[in-house]
Order: structure tokens, then C-alpha cells, then sequence
């Protein structure tokens, strides 16, 4: 049975040796003039019933493409057609679900009719009875897509359900190449795809970052930030903080490393300092303990305390050599390097706490070359530093070399964990298709810093990569508003511009953003503007209808109307991997992500003593809600 007269349905009407393909959008009903009846009552068996269409493109009667906009109109009383599926899968571009699969290097597969997908089915049409609505996979996943829709509207059920279809082909080969890498900030999606990790040849793996450096947790190490990341999370003012910043970065990679490269570096610093401090007009007592207290930290083989303690011993309230202590640093055989280079930061492993010493070392440095009120112009960044070392959800990122787990984690093998990749021989072979970093536990400063990091590492590597665009990489933004938001940040780390650069140019690396979001007037205008395919669930907020209707400016209005009335688990699918706008009913995920809605009334409404059986974390304590009741 086809039923015609539904709104968002086509039809084909014939003309000049192609179809014309119409959209319905609009059914009407006009009495014909010859009913008897009386009171004004309209006579449904013989009044005359009108489909309003829109013409969207033109079809070959046999074989070949669709394409959009129509060149031959109908003629008079030309017959309209209801579409059959044949026809559908044509208008769609997805009459074939699968081809043949390539071997290693272009030969053969193995086995020899191994097969791989062309399309994948993401649901059934509510418009169309029983026909799946299918998206081509060289579309869909080769460009951005966002999943919108208000809050228990299904997106992450949809999610999940096009992950979980992708990844179940029944025969070989499997989507093994894939790389998805997810923000998950609810911690809802490890439930739903960990069985994918169960099927032959497929992975799973979930990190947990609660920002705590206890084992097993995931961890970022702090000398992964580059130095604009470091500047943003300081929030060092660009004119005198910056460069204070920038020369600290060094100086702590540099005294947390070794070497004799080094050791004419680590003197010049040292003598230049200490020569500063022997000139200014405190007393000697006070000189004597600003030296002890800075080679305590900071030290070399030659300039220690040992060393320069004989210079500056106190006897009866002075030095006891000083002119000698001025000789033995900058003189004829002193440690000062004419025109020397400080070091450059280049994201070698340092001690977390060097930091702050390298901090006041590099002022210090600033004071010696006469800039004396260096100190109070960075005095701010000090304090958010001092912070950051104290803020326990910053554990994740405060790493001691003095742990081996830790200075043993190159950016190298942090990326390739990351990626999904596994060391053989002499390369690396793909044991995860799925990664997931669990954010639930943290606050979206937190969230914004690790995403950013992260996203920017990987596309980092992938630009270096040869032969380039070869192996892609989606990340799956969850609540991406909370973080790719269309207005600046109020935390210190904005990730916005990140994901803005990959949204721009990350196609040609192999790079691309899933994007589901509840407030797409809230997710930021250039990365929503680089998407190519959307899947919009209920929408009922006017601004974020405002903002799907300027993102769609070729879907009528009639679709558009029906958003805020969607059912759950009902979406709107348009972009390049669909050639026309459809609404369906997205496939069931099985298992669901555990984004259940709160049953009120089982909570509510039970017999007296029943446990509560929900764990509390107070204080950094597991704590029993029963045992606080």
C-alpha cells in the first residue's frame, strides 16, 4: 500500500524522457459545486483533492543520477507517480549498499568476495512505509556532521545507533581503519559501544579522566601544552607576563634536564643572578640567604652552594668575599656568555614544580638587566600559577619526573594510545577503533583544556603526516555548546579555536568533527557553518530554529515546521550524503547509551528501607547515600 498525500513525500511526473521530482508540501480539499447536501457540510466523496508540489530535481527514466533543479517542466495533465523504493534508492544515490573490498596495496582481498559498505542504514523513512533511510559513507563521515536537537530528544541514542550500525557488517571487511575519538563529558557512551570492542578484529577503550593522578586514570602531561596554551591557561598579559613565561618554559625544561651542553647555560644564569643580587642595596645577612635559597633550587656542578658558600659567609655582619665572589663569577675565568641565547621551550619533560622556581628565576634574570619592576607586573600569573599547583582537578596534568609511568610517556606513544594504535615490527597496526575519554567527573574548565590539548596534538600530527590524508581521524564532540560555544570563553583555555581551524581545514588532513549539540545557537558559527551533514531532532527554542533555518536555506518550510513536534527518536536528516531531505525513525541502539530519563514515580513512590544503591564522592571519598540517610 503507498500512501500519496503526505506531507515531505515525492512523487515522479514524466516529462521529455526524465522524471520530474516533486516534493509535497502542502493537501488541500475543495468542494466540487454538485453536492446536495445542505448546512454546508462538505461532500468528501466528490470534492476535488489537491496535492501542492514542489519541483526539487530531474531523474532519468532509466539509469543515471538524479540532480538537483529542473531544466523541462511537466506538461499538461501529465501523470503523477507515486515513487517505489527502486525509485528512492536512484533519488538517494544508495541503490548500492556494497562493493567490492581492496586487498593490501590495491590486490586482492582476503577473503577473495569480502565485501564493504557503500551506505549505511541510520533508519526507517516516516514518510515512505518500511523504506531505510541510508547515508553514503564517503559523505557522511568524509566531511563535519552535527546531531541536534533538544535535550531527551534522542541525540545520543542516534549516536550510538550510527556507530553501532557501522561497525556490525555481518561479513568481512569491518570498518577496522576507523579512528573515533570521543569527548564524552556525560560519560553515557562506554555502555552503548563497549560490545563493539567484542566483534573479531574491533576495539574499545575508555579513559577516565576524573583530574586525579591516581593509576589507571587518564593523565595529560603538563609539557604537551604548547606555549600559547600555556599563556592562555596563565592568562599572562601579552606585553611584560608573556615573555617572563616564555623564558621560565625554558628554564624549566633546561634545570630538569642534563648534560654538558647545558652547564654553560645553567652557570651564565646563575652568576647573573647572584651578581645582580650582590649589587643591590639590601644588607649582606639578607644577600646571604637570597643566594642560599636560590642554589638550593637551582644549581650546576660549579655554582652551588658548596662553591659560593666560602664568598659569602657572614663574619660580623659582612661578606667575607665579596670582591672574590665578583671575580669567580664574571671575571677572566668567571661563567658570563657574551650574546647568549636563552633556552627555547620545545615540550621537553620538566618537574611540574620547577615551574614556579623557573618563574622567579626569570624574573629575577628581567631584574639583572635592570627592569626592576618586572616583579610586581607579574605578579598576577605567580598567583594563578601558585593555584594551579594547589587545585586538586589539575592532578591530571601535574606531572614529577621522579615518576617513571609518567617521564617515560612520550607525545609519541600518549598519540598513538590516543589513536588506537599498536607497535609491530616496524610499524604500528590499528587495535582500537573507538577511544573514549570519560570528562563526567570534571567541570568544563577542565573539559575545555584536555579537548583542546588533545584535538590540537592530533591534528598537529596528522598535518605532519606523509603521505598526507590518509588516515582519518572523527572526533565526536559531545555537548559540544559547552565548549565550542559561539561566543569567547570565560574560562582561561578557549578550545573554540581549535576546533574552528579543524573545521576549516581539516578535511585535507583527514580530520573531521561529529558535532552533537542541544543549543546549536549557542555552538560556535564557523564550525556549524563547516558541516555537511546534519541530523536535527526536536528543536522547540526559537533561537535554535533561527539557526537551523539559515543553515538550510533549501528545505521548505512545511519540514521545517514539523521540528518542534518531532517524536523522540525522530530526526531530519539533510546535507551531501542524502541528496534530498527526509525525516525517519533512527535505528534502535542496542545496548542504549546511559542517558536514561529519571523514572520519577519508580523513585518516588517505594516501600519503606529500600537502599538508595547510589555512590557519593564527597570529599574524594566513596560514600554510601544510605549511610548519610
Amino acid at each position: 500500500m503507498h500512501y500519496v498525500a503526505r506531507l515531505g513525500s515525492f512523487l515522479i511526473v514524466p516529462a521529455q524522457g526524465e522524471y520530474v521530482v516533486v516534493e509535497v508540501v502542502g493537501l488541500r480539499e475543495r468542494d466540487s459545486g454538485s453536492s446536495q447536501k445542505s448546512g454546508g457540510e462538505l461532500d468528501r466523496a466528490a470534492s476535488a483533492k489537491f496535492l501542492d508540489v514542489v519541483p526539487v530535481g530531474m531523474l532519468p527514466l532509466t539509469g543515471g543520477k538524479f540532480r538537483f533543479g529542473v531544466s523541462v517542466f511537466p506538461s499538461l495533465y501529465a501523470d503523477v507517480l507515486y515513487a517505489l523504493d527502486a525509485e528512492l534508492d536512484r533519488i538517494f544515490e544508495t541503490e548500492r549498499s556494497e562493493e567490492p573490498s581492496n586487498g593490501p596495496n590495491g590486490g586482492p582481498p582476503n577473503p577473495a568476495d569480502a565485501t564493504r559498505s557503500r551506505v549505511l542504514s541510520i533508519g526507517r523513512s516516516v514518510v515512505f512505509d518500511g523504506y531505510g533511510v541510508k547515508v553514503r559513507l564517503d559523505d557522511f563521515f568524509g566531511g563535519h556532521s552535527a546531531v541536534l536537537g533538544n535535550t531527551g530528544s534522542g541525540k545520543s541514542c542516534t549516536v550510538a545507533s550510527v556507530l553501532q550500525a557501522l561497525f556490525e557488517k555481518p561479513k568481512e571487511h569491518h570498518a577496522r581503519g576507523s579512528t573515533f575519538v570521543v569527548f564524552d563529558v556525560n560519560g553515557e557512551y562506554y555502555r552503548a559501544l563497549s560490545g563493539i570492542g567484542e566483534i573479531q578484529g574491533l576495539g574499545v577503550e575508555r579513559l577516565v579522566l576524573d583530574g586525579t593522578s591516581d593509576e589507571g586514570m587518564f593523565r595529560l602531561p603538563h609539557w604537551f601544552l604548547d606555549l600559547s596554551e600555556w599563556e592562555l591557561l596563565l592568562q599572562a598579559s601579552e606585553r611584560t607576563q608573556v615573555p617572563i613565561l616564555r623564558m621560565a618554559l625554558g628554564l624549566a625544561t633546561l634545570f630538569s634536564g642534563s648534560g654538558v651542553e647545558l652547564r654553560g647555560i645553567k652557570n651564565h644564569i646563575l652568576a647573573k643572578c647572584i651578581t645582580q643580587i650582590m649589587r643591590d642595596d639590601s644588607s649582606s645577612p639578607s644577600k646571604h640567604d637570597r643566594i642560599i635559597g636560590i642554589l638550593q633550587r637551582f644549581n650546576s656542578g660549579e655554582i652551588n652552594v658548596d662553591s659560593i658558600q666560602p664568598f659569602i659567609h657572614i663574619n660580623y655582619g659582612q661578606m667575607a668575599d665579596a670582591e672574590g665572589l665578583d671575580t669567580f663569577l664574571v671575571g677572566k675565568n668567571g661563567f658570563v656568555i657574551d650574546d647568549l641565547k636563552m633556552p627555547v621551550y620545545e615540550n621537553m619533560p620538566f618537574n611540574f614544580d620547577a615551574l614556579s622556581d623557573a618563574v622567579d628565576l626569570a624574573i629575577l634574570y628581567e631584574e639583572a638587566h635592570g627592569n626592576r619592576q618586572i616583579r610586581d607586573y607579574c605578579s598576577q600569573m605567580v598567583t594563578r600559577l601558585k593555584s594551579l599547583e594547589e587545585r586538586r582537578e589539575y592532578e591530571f596534568l601535574r606531572h614529577n619526573l621522579q615518576d617513571r609511568s609518567s617521564s617515560d610517556e612520550s607525545e609519541l606513544s600518549f598519540l598513538t594510545r590516543l589513536l588506537g594504535l599498536q607497535a609491530q615490527g616496524g610499524g604500528y597496526i590499528k587495535s582500537k577503533q573507538i577511544v573514549i575519554i570519560d570528562m563526567n567527573s570534571v567541570e568544563d574548565e577542565v573539559v575545555e583544556l584536555v579537548s583542546s590539548v588533545v584535538a590540537r596534538m592530533i591534528f598537529r600530527q596528522l598535518r605532519r603526516a606523509e603521505p598526507r590524508n590518509r588516515f582519518p581521524v572523527h572526533l565526536l564532540l559531545e555537548e559540544a555548546h559547552r565548549y565550542v560555544g559561539s561566543s569567547p570563553s570565560r574560562y582561561a583555555v578557549d578550545a573554540s579555536k581549535i576546533f574552528e581551524r579543524i573545521a576549516k581545514e581539516g578535511r585535507k588532513y583527514g580530520m573531521f568533527l561529529l558535532v552533537a549539540s542541544q543549543r546549536p545557537s549557542e555552538l560556535s558559527k564557523t564550525v556549524l557553518s563547516q558541516c555537511s551533514n546534519f541530523v536535527v531532532h526536536r528543536i522547540q527554542n526559537p533561537d535554535d530554529l533561527s539557526q537551523i533555518r539559515q543553515m538550510t536555506p533549501f528545505i521548505s518550510d512545511a519540514v521545517l515546521k514539523r521540528l518542534p513536534s518531532l517524536p523522540k527518536q525522530h530526526a531530519l536528516v539533510f546535507g551531501t550524503s542524502v541528496n534530498l531531505p527526509t525525516t525517519f525513525k533512527v535505528r534502535e541502539a542496542s545496548p542504549l547509551p546511559a542517558s536514561d530519563d529519571t523514572r520519577i514515580v519508580d523513585l518516588w513512590f517505594h516501600e519503606e528501607g529500600r537502599r538508595a544503591g547510589l555512590v557519593l564522592k564527597l570529599a574524594g571519598h566513596d560514600t554510601d547515600l544510605q549511610d548519610l540517610i
